[in-house]
């Protein structure tokens, strides 16, 4: 049985996570969340009741608090999602991204290391700090043939980025000079149930349902690899379990699609499940508007390495992902959407995509 720590686990990927360790596994987790506006519990209500699981409403920048928890839970792996993720918001105030991601990576690093100097030798052998980043921190590919691959270089194009780029190397670094067992993975967009409504997926099914605009970043021609939480979160346990310390392992859904070609299969599949009332098309409420500064114009990942060596590969493709997505929006549309947007959150913000926690 192990005793697993997850950063972020009442946001997107981190409640995923977490759901699959509680519902399939025998591990107990311990959920370190800060809870800001993309943190829910109610990500968490499946799993609350369960006795394997504990919930710490804590900031990672919090030395004190992260060293209780270490010593108190005594964990055997660490899974490290809690991040500042959304890029606009990383453009109007890159403070807070370097704050999270930069210096709360630092200080939950520095508590792992104090903690694995108390563990036994047979303890140590067995402990793994896991660190969740993005394809972001790879810039992007000019050639529509090439794709990220673990020895890609770092070219980070925002402040979100950018600062996910910096605590990479931290992750690497703590490895490399105090000897913390570290792996790092590398994710492409993700979608799915529970996604905070300000990323593109989400925020065009409820615009969508509400008769509100359908915002497309310029053409809309940005290419993304799509990548269904659900498939994520199995490929992180996997490598949490038994990926390689001092590797890096891409994790892709083998799914690259234009934005507005996304957006416009969301319209499809709405005008069939949810028809709208005066019998128009959800594909007329979209429109073009001016690109954000520095986006990166095609993301794809190589993840044929997770594949070789630890046997994951996604089950979903992006149709069948897609479909249960719409759905799953469309019944907790009036119960999870709207209490996580009772709170303060401007939802005519843009949205381009699903990272992290």
């Amino acid at each position: 049985m192990r005793r697993i720590i997850v950063t972020g686990g009442a946001g997107f990927i981190g409640s995923a996570v977490t759901r699959l360790i509680i519902e399939h596994t025998d591990d107990c987790v311990c959920v370190v969340d800060k809870l800001t506006y993309a943190g829910h519990l109610e990500s968490l209500e499946p799993v609350a009741g369960d006795a394997r699981y504990r919930f710490e409403r804590a900031d990672i920048c919090d030395r004190e608090a992260m060293d209780r928890i270490f010593a108190e839970f005594r964990p055997t792996n660490v899974m490290h999602l809690a991040a500042e993720s959304h890029v606009d918001r990383s453009i109007d105030g890159p403070g807070e991204f370097i704050q999270t991601n930069v210096i709360g990576t630092y200080t939950l690093l520095e508590a792992a290391r104090k903690y694995f100097g108390t563990l036994s030798d047979a303890e140590k052998k067995t402990f793994k700090f896991h660190h969740i980043s993005t394809d972001e921190v790879y810039g992007d590919l000019v050639s529509d043939k090439d794709f990220f691959r673990e020895t890609t270089s770092y070219a980070p194009s925002s402040p979100y980025s950018a600062s996910k780029a910096s605590s990479d190397h931290l992750v690497r670094a703590w490895m490399r000079t105090f000897g913390v067992p570290t792996v790092v993975t590398n994710c492409s967009n993700n979608y799915g149930p529970y996604h905070f409504p300000e990323k593109l997926i989400p925020l065009v099914i409820l615009n969508a349902l509400d008769g509100k605009d359908l915002p497309v970043y310029g053409g809309g021609l940005q290419v993304r690899d799509w990548l269904y939480v659900e498939d994520h979160a199995r490929a992180l346990y996997l490598v949490s379990c038994e990926g390689k310390p001092g590797e890096t392992y891409n994790i892709g859904g083998h799914n690259e699609k234009r934005n507005i070609d996304v957006v416009e299969s969301l319209c499809r599949l709405l005008d069939e499940l949810a028809p709208r009332a005066d019998g128009g098309k959800y594909a007329s409420q979209i429109v073009h508007v001016t690109d954000r500064p520095g986006h990166d114009l095609r993301y794809a990942i190589d993840a044929s390495k997770i594949h070789r060596e630890l046997g994951w590969k996604p089950q979903e493709t992006f149709e069948s992902g897609l479909g249960k997505t719409v759905l799953w929006y469309l019944e907790h549309r009036n119960t999870w959407c709207k209490a996580v947007l009772a709170g303060k959150y401007n939802r005519e913000r843009l949205g381009t995509g699903g990272k992290k926690a």
